[in-house]
């Protein structure tokens, strides 16, 4: 057998992939009808040691989006990271925390899917961190700007707090009525 070109592995690869999907994806007697990859005499990818062959074949491998997402989101992570030198009052605080919940929820994300995707959870870590950081730095800003300390603005937003909770004892159903937009 000749040696394939990358664009033909590419392709059986993209062909194999897409028939175990198709396959885990149809009904017992719709999968009699399928080929299968011992009819269309491809050959599975052999998994012996680490070589560069066994990573290029992995479900994490190159071939996947489960390597290209990652490479392509570092790019997010490089521009928040670039907003360090801005003041902090040119900074957004609402995209800022976006990118922390953002950052939060995919790298837990990360660990419950499968196969589980450590080089994308590190890159939604270090997304979280950038949009911490941030955070801290336009909260701080504006702190600053009202002249609190950060104990005067705690109790600031505690006693904002309280004061919900006791319009929400007070009337519990006509509170929730508000919320949901029912009349």
């Amino acid at each position: 057998m000749a040696p394939l070109r990358p664009s033909q592995a590419v392709f059986r690869a993209t062909r194999q992939l897409f028939q175990r999907q198709t396959q885990q994806l149809k009904t017992p007697f719709q999968r009699r009808h399928v080929t299968t990859p011992a009819e269309t005499n491809v050959e599975p990818p052999k998994a012996e040691g680490f070589s560069l062959a066994r990573y290029w074949n992995s479900p994490i491998g190159p071939k996947t989006v489960h390597f290209w997402a990652p490479v392509m989101k570092w790019g997010v992570v490089l521009a928040g990271a670039a907003d360090f030198a801005k003041p902090a009052d040119k900074l957004s605080l609402n995209t800022n925390m976006a990118l922390m919940a953002t950052g939060s929820i995919w790298t837990r994300w990360c660990f419950v899917i499968k196969p589980k995707n450590y080089f994308l959870a590190a890159v939604n870590f270090f997304l979280f961190l950038v949009g911490a950081t941030q955070t801290a730095r336009v909260l701080n800003y504006q702190r600053a700007q009202k002249g609190e300390t950060l104990n005067e603005s705690i109790k600031d937003l505690g006693k904002q707090q309280v004061e919900v909770a006791k319009d929400i004892a007070k009337d519990p159903v006509g509170k929730m009525k508000d919320a949901v937009g029912a009349k």
